[in-house]
């Protein structure tokens, strides 16, 4: 394979999340190249001038606009294209215009590059991953979702500014699906390996609850304040994203909470596709960690596969 096809990195959809990612990755030293695909090409040369632009700044990188056909020889293509979530709307409730896009524009892009790992960031994100993956014929491993990448890091910086450590010190991680039923798992949460309960004891059981709710609707419900104030989240998963597409392409082996397909796990049955901490390296997905759960955070994940496979048996893929 080229130097040219492991460095080129094709964005679809050049929206708020489109063309963060693609400022995002500007920083990246692996990334030699941007292919900036949408549905308004004029919109997306817009946005590749300003970015070329910005990168002569930074470091020499080619940032274009294209046409499905420039996406040969990417090593990811990232598809953020797809209906803006509204206020007072759930990324659920975008599924059937998301999944429409994702059945257009999919195909037609892997005929150029199919040997090109898909990264899906359109909500509702674990559906459009299962869906791309349904239709790619891809395998398993090289269809992934954002998934809650950046849920986690919310959950981190959370607790940073409870126990005042730096978040990239806190070890947390959000499970299942990106949304309302996410499950944070308290169980395994800790600052570099010491249990959360070694710094900070609740004067009772009750005190201990009430801090875990609330932190856990606030990971929950981020995105949603995010956009009733400003209309769109783009920032956080911008890099997100970027840090998924390093961790490709340096071929890093980090722990990440992607959404991936997954069959028979933690009593789960059937097929769905969901966001558990994995090894992420050169062949995406290389291995899924069978993280101890409690009996509650179990529960709790099951729960959030049964709500995405209720909403996946609708599409009749």
């Amino acid at each position: 394979m080229s130097i040219q096809a492991l460095t080129r990195v094709a964005i679809i959809g050049t929206g708020y999340v489109g063309a963060s990612t693609a400022f995002a990755l500007l920083f990246s030293p692996l990334v030699k190249e941007l292919v900036l695909v949408d549905v308004n090409h004029a919109k997306a040369e817009g946005e590749a001038m300003d970015l070329a632009h910005a990168a002569t700044l930074i470091r020499p990188v080619e940032v274009y606009a294209g046409r499905t056909a420039d996406c040969a020889g990417a090593r990811i293509v990232i598809f953020t294209a797809g209906a803006n979530q509204q206020p007072g709307e759930t990324r659920l409730d975008l599924v059937h215009r998301n999944t429409a896009i994702v059945r257009q524009a999919l195909p037609e892009i892997l005929h150029y590059c199919p040997d090109a790992l898909v990264l899906m960031v359109a909500n509702p994100v674990d559906v459009l991953t299962y869906v791309a993956w349904k239709i790619s014929g891809l395998p398993d491993n090289k269809v992934l979702g954002s998934g809650t990448v950046l849920d986690s890091a919310r959950f981190r910086h959370l607790l940073s500014h409870h126990y005042r450590f730096d978040p990239r010190n806190i070890h947390a991680y959000v499970i299942g699906e990106h949304g309302d039923t996410e499950v944070p798992v308290w169980s395994l949460a800790n600052i570099a390996g010491v249990g959360l309960e070694e710094f900070y004891l609740m004067d009772s059981i009750k005190e201990e609850e009430a801090f875990r709710v609330e932190i856990s609707h606030q990971v929950r419900e981020a995105a949603y304040e995010i956009i009733e104030r400003k209309g769109v989240t783009s920032y956080g998963v911008a890099l997100a994203l970027s840090r998924i597409t390093e961790s490709i392409l340096r071929n890093e082996h980090s722990v990440l909470t992607i959404s991936s397909v997954i069959r028979e796990l933690y009593g789960i049955d059937g097929e769905v596709a969901l966001s558990l901490p994995c090894l992420v390296g050169s062949a995406g997905r290389e291995k899924i960690l069978p993280i101890p759960l409690g009996a509650g955070e179990k529960a709790a994940l099951q729960h959030s596969a049964t709500t995405l496979q209720q909403l996946i048996a609708h599409l009749h893929l």
